[in-house]
């Protein structure tokens, strides 16, 4: 029968591990978003000149 301290060691093992993923997730979310941020700005000074060239 496993000990008490070794299925604690288990959960905590796994639990961790999902927070490492989650947080490589929200590390490329975030990346993603500056890029798609960025390009939205761009977009949207392009709209604004060829509105002020008119």
């Amino acid at each position: 029968m496993p000990s008490v301290v070794g299925l604690l060691e288990q959960r905590e093992f796994v639990a961790r591990s999902r927070v490492d993923e989650l947080r490589q997730e929200t590390d490329r979310i975030q990346a993603g978003l500056a890029v798609a941020e960025r390009d939205w700005k761009e977009w949207a000074i392009a709209r604004a000149r060829v509105g002020s060239v008119r």
